[in-house]
């Protein structure tokens, strides 16, 4: 089967890498349209998106009005609005495709029912600094290597991919938007518009979670990497570390909201999900925040485990007389 792909790429201060990530893109016969959304960028990743489109008519430029800085988010539904391909795909600036990026989805969307396919990521360390960072903002072993996949583990029915993710019961996973293709015509069935521009990280969480409510998504290569995310020490999700848990509380406050809207919704799974949603809402107030500090800085070396014991004990309590 013949693809017809625009690839979307939000640039934010990724001048070192973002050649690459283009050119990784353009491997592909398949993809007609590779957008580039400028975001106001603090370095010369600009003047690289000029060259880039000097020097390929497949590549495209947009910037925001009066080139302000909105966000990965809003960059991406810049690009959704202009892409004009069947077949949409995202990366990022510091990520690369693989050869192997579109060679599920060449099988599985000959078949009219498949809104969008999903693949394994893998990751690419720039430096010992930069893996050292990722490590410990995701609580991950030290010696994670290359190999490790950003995937689910196994094949899950679409129709049951939205529980799958949002309330793991077996370790399944996850996937990125660096591994995802979707059927254009299909984001008409979404609900809630494309991207929350509200949300500064994890807005690509919340997309795929409402994305897998509505659309069915098929797992296509999950055995071995189709593209890689890059890491380093600039990264916006390891610098902001500070705001982990705030970040975490937007990402589940929006999630929340769209469950207690969606009356289709499981009543199960969308009482769980509103009640992700009060969980870190309660840990936002200043009381809680300082309590678990105290007990964090105290008697635990690693402050992550305190938290997670901490809120598991008081949650309920708050949550009954609140």
């Amino acid at each position: 089967m013949s693809l017809s792909i625009s690839v979307i790429i939000p640039v934010y201060n990724a001048e070192p890498f973002l050649r690459k990530a283009v050119e990784s893109a353009l491997q592909f016969k398949e993809v007609k349209e590779v957008i580039l959304v400028e975001d106001k960028s603090p370095d010369n990743a600009l003047l690289i998106c000029e060259q880039l489109v000097s020097e390929d008519n497949r590549v495209q430029l947009l910037q925001h009005p009066n080139n302000e800085n909105l966000g990965a988010g809003e960059s991406r539904n810049l690009g959704l609005k202009h892409a004009k391909q069947e077949y949409i795909a995202f990366l990022d600036a510091d990520d690369i495709y693989l050869p192997n990026r579109f060679e599920k989805e060449k099988e599985l969307f000959k078949n009219l029912d498949v809104d969008g396919v999903y693949n394994a990521i893998g990751v690419h360390y720039y430096s010992e600094e930069a893996k050292v960072k990722f490590c410990n903002t995701f609580n991950h072993p030290y010696n994670l290597s290359e190999n490790f996949l950003t995937t689910v583990n196994r094949e899950i029915n679409p129709k049951e991919l939205f529980e799958a993710l949002v309330r793991p019961k077996n370790s399944e996973g996850y996937f990125s938007l660096d591994g995802l293709t979707i059927r254009k015509s299909s984001l008409k069935k979404l609900k809630g518009g494309w991207f929350n521009d509200e949300l500064r990280l994890h807005q690509d969480t919340e997309f795929i979670a409402r994305l897998s409510f509505y659309l069915d998504l098929y797992t296509g290569e999950i055995t071995k990497a189709t593209a890689l995310r890059g890491v380093h020490e600039s990264n916006r999700i390891t610098n902001n570390i500070d705001e982990k848990e705030r970040n975490l509380f937007l990402k589940h406050n929006a999630i929340g909201c769209w469950a207690k809207s969606e009356e289709s919704m499981d009543n199960d799974i969308q009482h769980y999900l509103i009640n992700q949603k009060l969980y870190h809402e309660t840990f936002q107030n200043k009381g809680f925040k300082l309590i678990s500090t105290f007990i964090k800085n105290s008697f635990f070396s690693k402050g992550y485990v305190a938290k997670r014991k901490f809120k598991e004990l008081l949650f309920p309590i708050y949550n009954k007389f609140r």
